[in-house]
């Protein structure tokens, strides 16, 4: 029986953490909450509020350090909203003293609404944050602040964004997520907000992971769409992928200034190259976005499981990782949770 526990950890000591495909999973996206202030119109559709208890700063510790041991060299603090977490800033500081099995500090980086990163961008970059990915889904102040439905909130993200950059939390990035009829019209002026405040904007297909049922297909702006429209007006050109695991096609426009993405997991799927899981603010092992199961890390721990018997746990979790998503396909089912929920 001892044999039978510590032999795949031991095969994890000389070898990467991979899934049952040859994926090398490298990549940890942790929400340490599933509260938000925002009630973004493709996201929150409904009313429902929090639905999953957040659990100690020290526990979400516990359970990232774990993937760690097992060869994790990224983490990305989502949620919901991240910034409304008291502790946050303790628990980066303490994660940017963890080391990759290689010898090197984390990766870590944060995905907000920006509403209160204006007062937080000088802490997080303190305590050992890297950079910063901002959710914003357009630049026209009233059309933003008729997505979030939070009044007077387009210049309180943009001055949280300046005070990232002012930090060194950078490149910040700029996820928008592009929904047809909401707000495509954001196109081209994303194009030149990239360059004006040298960020890097990322657009992303909508998927079918919100609170209600607004996705279908027709309501999804292709990638190559997106490219199209932005040539017409400021020539593009494709850049090479920084890694084989990235997410985003990346451009640049023809005088090498700025930097445009574009996620395309509807029309494009990336699965074969996924190197990421998740866990859930309540402490829920997510091996893809659209997973129909989840893996309880957080009900082992609670109940006694030493770090090693967890580490087991998490290793034979990641084998199970499915190959990809079914997006458009007959058999699709959304996931029991919607995006808000599981993390960004």
């Amino acid at each position: 029986m001892a044999a039978s526990l510590t032999s795949p950890l031991a095969e994890m000591r000389t070898s990467r953490l991979t899934d049952s495909h040859g994926r090398v999973i490298h990549d940890l996206r942790v929400s340490v909450t599933d509260r938000c202030n925002y009630k973004c119109v493709y996201c929150r559709t409904g009313e429902d509020g929090p639905q999953y208890p957040d659990l100690a700063i020290g526990e979400y510790l516990r359970m990232i350090r774990l993937f760690v041991n097992l060869g994790i060299t990224k983490v990305r603090l989502t949620g919901g909203e991240p910034l409304l977490r008291r502790g946050l800033v303790d628990l980066i500081r303490e994660l940017s003293g963890l080391r990759t099995l290689t010898g090197e500090p984390l990766d870590l980086a944060l995905t907000t609404n920006g509403h209160l990163l204006d007062s937080l961008a000088a802490p997080l970059k303190a305590a050992g944050l890297n950079r910063v990915t901002v959710s914003m889904d357009a630049v026209d102040e009233s059309t933003f602040e008729r997505i979030t439905r939070v009044p007077r909130s387009f210049k309180t993200v943009l001055g949280g964004i300046r005070a990232a950059r002012a930090a060194g939390l950078t490149p910040i990035k700029i996820n928008c997520v592009l929904l047809r009829g909401f707000n495509d019209d954001q196109v081209e002026a994303f194009a030149h907000f990239a360059r004006q405040e040298d960020v890097v904007v990322r657009f992303i297909e909508f998927m079918p992971l919100e609170e209600g049922r607004l996705w279908t297909p027709d309501i999804v702006v292709p990638l190559r769409e997106i490219v199209n429209r932005i040539n017409r007006v400021l020539p593009l050109r494709e850049l090479p992928p920084n890694e084989a695991s990235e997410t985003a096609r990346r451009y640049t426009f023809a005088d090498g200034v700025g930097e445009i993405g574009i996620i395309a997991p509807v029309t494009q799927a990336f699965c074969g190259a996924c190197s990421r899981v998740r866990l859930t603010s309540d402490g829920k092992i997510r091996t893809c976005l659209f997973s129909q199961v989840e893996h309880d890390l957080y009900g082992r721990m609670r109940a006694g499981s030493n770090d090693t018997e967890l580490r087991q746990y998490i290793y034979r979790t990641v084998q199970e990782k499915e190959a990809r998503h079914h997006i458009g396909e007959p058999e699709f089912m959304k996931p029991s949770r919607s995006m808000v929920h599981i993390g960004g």
